[in-house]
C-alpha cells in the first residue's frame, strides 16, 4: 500500500476548467525516506518504516540518531510504519516523493484531531439538553439522569458523558486528490483533513474505493 508522510498546510480553493470551485486542503507531503524494511521471514509481517522532516542532531536521542545513520538517511523527526503487500518492494534509504499519487486518485488521511479540552455532553455528543421549565433554569445543558436504581445499580462503562474531547487519531476516508505539485512537494485533496495546520498526517491509498454509479 503506497503512502507518504506530510504536514498539513491549510485550506484554500481550486477552480477547475469548467468553473467549479473545489475546497481543498494543501499538504506538504514528503520527501520521505525508507528507514527500515520489515519482512515476513524476519518480523512476521511486511511493512516499511518511513521518516519525515529533517532536524538537527540535538532534537534526537543517541539511539534515534544511530538508527537513522545505519539506514544512511538524514536525521528525521517523525517515523511511522506502513504495511505493504507481497507485490511491493522497497530498499532502505529509498526516497518517497509526492509524485506517487496522481490527480483523481482516492486517499485516506490519518491525523490527530484538534484538542477541545473538557467538554460537556451537548458539545461532545450533540445532546439536545433540557428545558427551562419547573425551576430547572440552570440545567439546560446537563445530561440528566444517567444511572438506575437496583438493576444494575451503576453506570455502564462507555456511557456518553462529559469528558475530554478531541486529540484522538482520526481517518478521513476516500478523499479525492485534486492537485499534485512535485516541485514544491505539495498535495491538494478535496475536503477537510484531521488536525491543526502544521500537524503530521499520513496519506495512503484508500482502502474503500467508491464505485461509480451503474457499476456493480
Amino acid at each position: 500500500m503506497k503512502g507518504i508522510l506530510g504536514k498539513k498546510v491549510g485550506m484554500t480553493q481550486v477552480i477547475k476548467e469548467n468553473g467549479e470551485v473545489v475546497p481543498v486542503t494543501v499538504i506538504e507531503a514528503g520527501p520521505c525516506y525508507v528507514v527500515q524494511v520489515r519482512t515476513e521471514a524476519q518480523d512476521g509481517y511486511r511493512a516499511v518504516q518511513l521518516g519525515f522532516e529533517e532536524v538537527p542532531p540535538k532534537r534526537l536521542t543517541q539511539g534515534e540518531q544511530g538508527h537513522l545513520r545505519r539506514a544512511g538517511t538524514p536525521l528525521l523527526r517523525h517515523l511511522r510504519e506502513l504495511r505493504t503487500s507481497s507485490g511491493e518492494s522497497y530498499e532502505v534509504g529509498q526516497q518517497i516523493l509526492v509524485d506517487i499519487f496522481q490527480p483523481g486518485e482516492r486517499v485516506d488521511i490519518e491525523g490527530i484531531s484538534k484538542g477541545r479540552g473538557f467538554a460537556g455532553v451537548v458539545k461532545r455528543h450533540g445532546f439536545k439538553g433540557q428545558g427551562h421549565t419547573h425551576g430547572a433554569s440552570d440545567r439546560e445543558r446537563h445530561p440528566g439522569s444517567n444511572s438506575s436504581t437496583t438493576t444494575p445499580g451503576r453506570v455502564y462503562k462507555g456511557k456518553r458523558m462529559a469528558g475530554h474531547m478531541g486529540a484522538a487519531q482520526v481517518t478521513a476516508m476516500n478523499l479525492e486528490v485534486v492537485l499534485v505539485d512535485p516541485e514544491r512537494n505539495l498535495l491538494a485533496v478535496k475536503g477537510s483533513v484531521p488536525g491543526a495546520n502544521g500537524g503530521l498526517v499520513l496519506v495512503k491509498y484508500a482502502r474503500k474505493q467508491k464505485v461509480a454509479k451503474g457499476r456493480k
